[in-house]
């Protein structure tokens, strides 16, 4: 018999990476002085970093003086049966300036958006505003689960 009362659980290493390669959007979080806002946004788990980009605005002049983020996400199927991860990271903007170094950046970076939308940052692409590359570093990551309490074996 299966009990209403549910488990909470911590996600194991695997099972958050699995999510974060799974999803293509979730909410960042980033501060300003004395403000905190969080926004939607498209992204493609990369090793390690979460590969975004956004047009210019308010965002990026915040995460250019504090680069420092959070970003969620998550799936509810109900109150009590849902998954969640909470990654913690500093954002980087890869440029292609002609240094090895920066331009292999750019193009992992460029590449790891193309396999989200295809013709992103190319002359037909659909969000052509969205021209600014960056890379949150996953400095912390972790998760949660709620589910339904599994009967004694």
């Amino acid at each position: 018999m299966t009990s209403s009362t549910p488990v909470f659980r911590d996600l194991a290493f695997g099972e958050i990476e699995a999510m974060l390669k799974e999803h293509s959007h979730g909410r960042l979080a980033f501060t300003f002085r004395d403000r905190v806002d969080i926004e939607p946004i498209h992204y493609v788990y990369d090793d390690g970093w979460l590969v975004c980009r956004t047009g210019p605005g308010t965002k990026l002049t915040q995460l250019s003086h504090h680069p420092w983020v959070a970003f969620e996400i998550d799936e509810v199927r109900a109150l009590f049966e849902w998954r969640s991860v909470v990654v913690k990271g500093t954002v980087y903007f890869p440029e292609a300036d002609g240094s090895p170094a920066n331009d292999e950046k750019w193009q992992s970076s460029v590449e790891a958006l193309r396999r989200l939308v295809p013709t992103a940052l190319m002359p037909d692409d659909p969000t052509p505003g969205r021209n600014v590359v960056f890379r949150i570093h996953i400095d912390e990551m972790h998760g949660r689960a709620a589910g339904p309490r599994q009967p004694d074996a």
